[in-house]
C-alpha cells in the first residue's frame, strides 16, 4: 500500500479536551459546567488541550483528560465497570478492538461518513480520530545511525535500546505485529530473542521512553510519527524518527491510528457522544496535520501536497515506506497466544 493509498483509506477521527500535564487529570477552565472524562493514550495531549478547550466554549461541558499507556487505559475501564469513571476511551489498535469485544462500549449514534467502513465498529461503536503509523527513533549521537532492522541487532546498542511492551503498549504491540508480516511469527520471535540481548526491558508507555532517547540515556527506541514529531516540535527533543528497512532496503511500517469510543455505563454519555462527533467534524479535522502532526481521517482531507510533505510531517517520515494496515480483530483473536509465545521466547 502507498502512502497516498494509506491516506485515502484510513481515518480518524479529532479529539477536544482539556488537559493538565501527561498521566494527570485536569479540567477546562470553564466553571460550574459539567465535566467529562476521557481516558487516552498518550501522544495527543497539545491537540487536545486546544480542541477540548474549543469544545467547552461551544457547549460548555468541561473536559478531565487521564493518559496513559494503550493497554493501561482500557484495562483502568474494565476495572471500573461496577463504577464508571470515563466517558471517553481512546487508545490504539487493537485494544479498542478488544474494548469492544469486551462489551466495554456503546454504540456512539455518530455519522461516520467520510471515514472507511472498515475503521469503524459495529453501530460506531468507535471511530478513528487522528491516523498514525510506527516508527523508531535514535539520538543523534549513535555513529552510524540505524537504518535496518538488523543495525538493532548491533552490539554497540546493547543497554541503549529499549521497546515497549507487546501486550500492554500499543505501539510495543505493533513491534511485534510488523515483524510477523515481514518475517513469519517464528522468524519474528527468533529476531525478538536476539534483540533481547540490546533490550533494556520492559515499558508499558511508549512516549516515556522519548526523553531517554533524547538525553541519551538510550540510543533507540520505537514510537509512532505522529508522537514523535510532536515531541519534537512541543518539547525540544532531539532525536531522529526513521522506519526501519529489511535487508533488501524496503521500508514497511504499520497503521496505527488513535480510535475514540463512548464507554458503557458512561457518567456523561450525551456529551461524550457529542464530543466524538465534535472530533471527527471537518473543522476539526483540518487542525490535525498541522496542529497534531498526525493524518486526518475524513477521505475528503486525506491529500499530500507541497509543503504538507515536509520532513517534519508525517508524510514526509512516511513517503518512502509502505504503511501496512491489518485486519486487527485476527490481530486481537490471536493476541494472547502471540504475546505468549513472546514472553517464552524473550524471558519477558
Amino acid at each position: 500500500m502507498t502512502l497516498r493509498t494509506f491516506l485515502a483509506a484510513l481515518t480518524v477521527a479529532a479529539t477536544a479536551i482539556t488537559m493538565t500535564a501527561c498521566g494527570g487529570t485536569g479540567s477546562s477552565g470553564s466553571g460550574g459546567g459539567e465535566t467529562l472524562t476521557v481516558y487516552s493514550a498518550d501522544g495527543l495531549a497539545t491537540w487536545y488541550e486546544g480542541q477540548f478547550t474549543k469544545f467547552t466554549e461551544e457547549t460548555g461541558v468541561n473536559v478531565n483528560l487521564v493518559e496513559a499507556g494503550s493497554g493501561e487505559v482500557v484495562s483502568r475501564v474494565e476495572k471500573e465497570q461496577s463504577n464508571p469513571q470515563a466517558d471517553l476511551l481512546i487508545t490504539l489498535p487493537p485494544f479498542i478492538q478488544k474494548a469492544e469485544q469486551s462489551g466495554l462500549l456503546q454504540p456512539s449514534g455518530v455519522d461516520a461518513e467520510g471515514i472507511p467502513d472498515d475503521q469503524v465498529g459495529p453501530d460506531a461503536s468507535y471511530l478513528p480520530i487522528v491516523n498514525n503509523a510506527l516508527s523508531f527513533i535514535a539520538n543523534p549521537g549513535a555513529n552510524p545511525q540505524p537504518a535496518t532492522w538488523d543495525d538493532l541487532l548491533r552490539p554497540e546498542f546493547k543497554g541503549k535500546l529499549q521497546y515497549s511492551t507487546p501486550g500492554q503498549a500499543g505501539d510495543g504491540t505493533a513491534v511485534l505485529i510488523l515483524l510477523q508480516h515481514l518475517m513469519g511469527k517464528p522468524g519474528a520471535l527468533d529476531y525478538l530473542t536476539r534483540l533481547q540481548a540490546n533490550n533494556v526491558g520492559p515499558s508499558s508507555s511508549t512516549g516515556k521512553l522519548q526523553p531517554k532517547v533524547s538525553n541519551g540515556e538510550l540510543l533507540v527506541a520505537n514510537g509512532d510519527v505522529q508522537m514523535n514529531l510532536g515531541s519534537i516540535r512541543d518539547d525540544g527533543s532531539k532525536f531522529n524518527i526513521f522506519i526501519p528497512a529489511s535487508a533488501d532496503g524496503k521500508k514497511v511500517t504499520v497503521s496505527l491510528p488513535y480510535v475514540a469510543g463512548v464507554t458503557k455505563g458512561a457518567p456523561h454519555a450525551d456529551s461524550a457522544k457529542k464530543l466524538l462527533a465534535f472530533l471527527v467534524s471537518e473543522d476539526v479535522q483540518k487542525t490535525v496535520g498541522p496542529d497534531a502532526l498526525g493524518i486526518p481521517v475524513l477521505d475528503s482531507l486525506a491529500t499530500v501536497t507541497g509543503e504538507a510533505a515536509g520532513p517534519s510531517t508525517p508524510e514526509g517520515v512516511l513517503k518512502d515506506a509502505e504503511v501496512w494496515v491489518p485486519d486487527w480483530n485476527t490481530v486481537l483473536a490471536e493476541l494472547d497466544a502471540d504475546v505468549a509465545a513472546y514472553e517464552k521466547a524473550t524471558g519477558s
